[in-house]
């Protein structure tokens, strides 16, 4: 009988988290120690999940006896990037549960997080891990790991017949499946076979554990939260993300060059992105939105720039699988270079599993509201609705958009 996919302990030690929290936590500690945050839970597929708060209250205070050992210290010294000074934080840091509040509120499942951004940025994707994994073991109690192994597999098999050898050897795809994953021996069992038979080019995963115990290369830059928290914290709103990409660029002098587009819409983005964050980013990432309608305007801004897009790389992210992977590496090959980071597909695809859709996002910054309105309606999120309307005033967002 083949090994459960589930383990006691769901998430294991402090580097189960994506590589970006890593690096804009290093960001937060040397530019904003002093910014305070709050976040929210949401459930975006409406799921009823009040029967698993018990043990997902359980699971959550676990995470404060999680500290980094000798070995993941050394594993995140050989990143160049990643400063002494943060290592040695890192390694004092230690999960603060009473910035965590859980409950039930309006009869759903109530997840807030307040405090330090410093302090809390860590706990999205354990906490996210945590709800999805309780959810999947009360659903799917008897789940067997060959069971997504399979799967995968048929994946395989099915690229294989569908690529050419020369689209395989050119097709860039990472393991981005650690926040809505079905459990974390899945997503481990997943990117070992990724990194043994995969049949194009494994490139990475976001998990930071995964990538010290296997072997890969972790990837990550920035997320929504760091644009959306330079709305509040001191420039004037319509200079926030030029604020926040500057702030970037400072930090990492030309290192983790990939641009997350999507916080106030692709127009607004390219308004902001000229030729002088151009030249310095070396790519951008989709996250909501049509890609390839995405992407031909990001070329087409390039282009305008005077820039050759095929010294850039675009990294899609959104709800993506191998097939919709292979229609835009096909749409854009040759024009500019792509890359492709599969989250759930890869981690929570199973047969008989229906996986949800979880988010936990930043509300609110030093005391007010935050926003993203996103490329995709259904991604819009803010508690206040008139900071929406000013945020799509001051950028010229139409509503629509």
């Amino acid at each position: 009988m083949s090994e459960s996919a589930f383990a006691e302990r769901i998430v294991h030690n402090l580097l189960d988290t994506d590589f970006y929290k890593l690096t804009m936590m290093q960001a937060v500690l040397h530019n904003y120690p002093d910014a305070d945050v709050e976040w929210e839970f949401r459930c975006r597929n409406g799921e009823d999940l009040r029967p698993y708060l018990g043990e997902i209250r359980n699971q959550i205070e676990l995470l404060s006896d999680l500290t980094l050992d000798d070995g993941q210290l050394e594993f995140l010294e050989r990143i160049s990037f990643l400063k002494p000074d943060f290592l040695r934080f890192l390694r004092l840091f230690r999960f603060n549960l009473r910035y965590v509040r859980i409950g039930i509120e309006h009869d759903q499942l109530c997840l807030r997080l307040r405090g330090p951004w410093l302090h809390v940025i860590l706990f999205e994707v354990p906490l996210l891990a945590i709800v999805s994994e309780v959810r999947n073991r009360h659903l799917h109690p008897r789940m067997r790991l060959a069971e997504a192994r399979d799967q995968l597999y048929r994946k395989f098999d099915w690229l294989r017949a569908h690529a050419t050898d020369e689209e395989l050897a050119a097709l860039q795809v990472a393991d981005f499946g650690t926040r809505r994953r079905f459990s974390s021996r899945v997503q481990e069992e997943v990117v070992k076979v990724l990194r043994d038979d995969f049949p194009a080019r494994f490139v990475g995963t976001s998990n930071v554990d995964l990538a010290w115990k296997l072997d890969v290369k972790p990837l990550g830059t920035m997320a929504h939260e760091w644009i959306m928290a330079h709305q509040q914290l001191g420039p004037r709103l319509i200079d926030s993300q030029i604020a926040a990409l500057d702030c970037w660029v400072r930090e990492y002098r030309g290192l983790l060059g990939i641009a997350l587009t999507d916080c106030i819409t692709m127009n607004a983005f390219l308004n902001d992105f000229d030729l002088y964050f151009a030249k310095l980013f070396d790519g951008l990432r989709h996250d909501s939105g049509e890609p390839v309608a995405w992407a031909e305007k990001a070329i087409a801004h390039y282009q305008k720039l005077g820039i050759d897009p095929m010294t850039k790389t675009l990294v899609f992210s959104d709800g993506l699988n191998l097939t919709r992977s292979l229609e835009i590496f096909r749409a854009l090959r040759g024009r500019i270079n792509v890359s492709f980071g599969i989250g759930t597909n890869l981690t929570c695809d199973i047969p008989g599993v229906a996986p949800m859709s979880i988010v936990l996002k930043m509300t609110d910054c030093n005391g007010s509201p935050v926003a993203k309105i996103s490329d995709e309606a259904a991604k819009t999120q803010c508690r206040d609705a008139n900071f929406v309307a000013y945020l799509r005033h001051v950028f010229k967002v139409p509503s629509k958009e």
